[in-house]
């Protein structure tokens, strides 16, 4: 079965800053069972930006307005079969509790590139942070205010902010 493509979903893996974190870890932490995992029988994103700002596909996508079965990924609740879930490294300041924007430039340059990339193939979706859909921190930034600056257009960004993150 095939969904539309509605929303770009941008995350963080709420690890402390620089903390080296490999796609391995990232599957494991969403596939492997309880206690030392979430269980899920899919990872929750299509891609993951790592600190040097190299991209890992989780889920290769055919560049098209569909989400297809198998390009779903479990990156938010009610909203899995219609979106694509980005994920960069890090997102907590190295306290390791506290949310900060800790996206490097090589990371910030990734996002974009996906960004842009997934505008190109699918121009009236929406992008929005996690936090834009669940009452949490992820992905540590307000993610509006990022497209804003770096020029996608009003009608591309998601604009629902039920839990006033980043106000």
């Amino acid at each position: 079965m095939k969904n539309p493509f509605k929303y770009l979903v941008i995350h963080c893996t709420a690890t402390r800053k620089a903390q080296n974190i490999t796609p391995e870890m990232v599957r494991k932490w969403h596939t492997s069972p309880p206690p030392n995992g979430r269980g899920w029988s899919r990872i929750g994103y299509s891609d993951l930006i790592l600190i040097d700002g190299s991209r890992h596909q989780f889920v290769r996508h055919n560049g098209d307005i569909w989400i297809d079965d198998n390009e779903i990924t479990n990156g938010a609740k009610g909203i899995n079969s219609v979106s694509r879930h980005i994920c960069y490294v890090g997102g907590l300041s190295s306290d390791g509790k506290t949310s900060e924007n800790t996206m490097t430039p090589e990371q910030s340059n990734s996002l974009q590139k996906i960004i842009f990339e997934c505008l190109q193939y699918a121009p009236a979706i929406e992008i929005a942070g996690h936090n834009q859909f669940s009452n949490k921190g992820c992905p540590s930034f307000w993610v509006p205010t990022y497209l804003r600056k770096i020029g996608i257009q009003e009608k591309n960004i998601y604009k629902n902010n039920p839990f006033k993150y980043g106000e």
